[in-house]
């Protein structure tokens, strides 16, 4: 039998490939950290042009905002305060006769189950041009009024079913009543 015995005081060891492996890595994270750098710097140019363009915007905003308040001041002088407020009730009232009644009521035909009743219609006008409809609908159960919900929202005309709230029949009204907003696509 041979036994084989190693009377190195220090054994032979593989260093060499650990050693490569390690400069490797460390070549290879200097890499790294020299891309991300370079990439940090551009990050900060960009921000710096970013920066200046938003400054050029707000002092064109404020500049804005000044020659607004000018011109609200002008209107705002007794002599000028009465056209302003004619002018104002003029544009309303022609907003509120460019509402057509026969294409709301078209419309809602197009949506409106059998068995729902509109009971009241109420259009308003918001500072944006957009024309909210204020309904109540009458029904013979909730159902119906649901099935009018979901034709709504599948509809591309009406949009933004706010506030259902209902008031459950009566001996002298046999009629479930839901009152609700929707917003209306009409054009004015």
């Amino acid at each position: 039998m041979k036994i084989s015995i190693n009377l190195a005081s220090q054994p032979f060891r593989r260093d060499r490939p650990m050693i490569l492996a390690s400069v490797a890595v460390s070549l290879l994270l200097v890499g790294t950290l020299a891309a991300l750098i370079i990439l940090a710097r551009a990050d900060n140019e960009q921000l710096a042009d970013i920066r200046k363009e938003v400054g050029g915007l707000r002092t064109q905003v404020a500049g804005l905002a000044k020659q607004q308040h000018e011109a609200e001041a002008v209107l705002r002088q007794p002599r000028n305060a009465e056209v302003l407020e004619t002018s104002v009730f003029l544009n309303q009232l022609l907003y509120r006769k460019g509402i057509s009644w026969t294409r709301i009521l078209s419309d809602l035909e197009k949506v409106m189950p059998p068995n729902v009743k509109v009971l009241n219609i109420r259009p308003s006008i918001s500072g944006q041009g957009q024309i909210t409809l204020g309904m109540i609908v009458g029904a013979e159960g909730p159902t119906q009024v649901i099935a009018l919900y979901k034709a709504m929202e599948q509809s591309p005309l009406f949009s933004g079913l706010m506030q259902p709230q209902y008031t459950p029949p009566t001996q002298a009204d046999p009629l479930f009543r839901y009152r609700f907003t929707v917003n209306y696509a009409q054009k004015l």
